[in-house]
């Protein structure tokens, strides 16, 4: 079993940055690939950022490249997600995920309780 918690939601202003952080348990947490979705409100739960068990492979969605990065820390058990250049179409609620699949889409185990990301304009 994982269990995921999220940290480092907040309010931010439009062109602004945040990191987020998603602090693991469990000792299969590292051989996952992990990341980030999330919800807006009155929306469906969206991907936003995975990284591969490796460290190296990632990948993100048309609406964050070049402004998001995700890394992760095995030593840690950490995944983390640095916004940049916010807009206010980020805000959302941000879960972390693990052991996430690509099919037709992509299909994650794991989720955590998410943490309120707000852009004000």
């Amino acid at each position: 079993q994982v269990q995921l918690v999220e940290s480092g939601g907040g309010l931010v202003q439009a062109g602004g940055s945040l990191r987020l952080s998603c602090a693991a348990s469990g000792r299969t947490f590292s051989s996952y690939t992990v990341g980030w979705f999330r919800q807006a409100p009155g929306k469906d739960r969206d991907f936003v950022a995975l990284i591969r068990a490796g460290g190296v492979i990632t990948y993100y969605s048309d609406s964050v490249t070049g402004r998001f990065t995700i890394s992760r820390d095995k030593a840690k058990n950490t995944v983390y997600l640095e916004m940049n250049s916010v807009k206010p179409e980020d805000t959302a609620v941000y879960y972390c995920v693990a052991d996430c699949r690509l099919g037709s889409n992509w299909w994650c185990g794991y989720w955590g309780q998410g943490t309120q990301v707000a852009v004000s304009a």
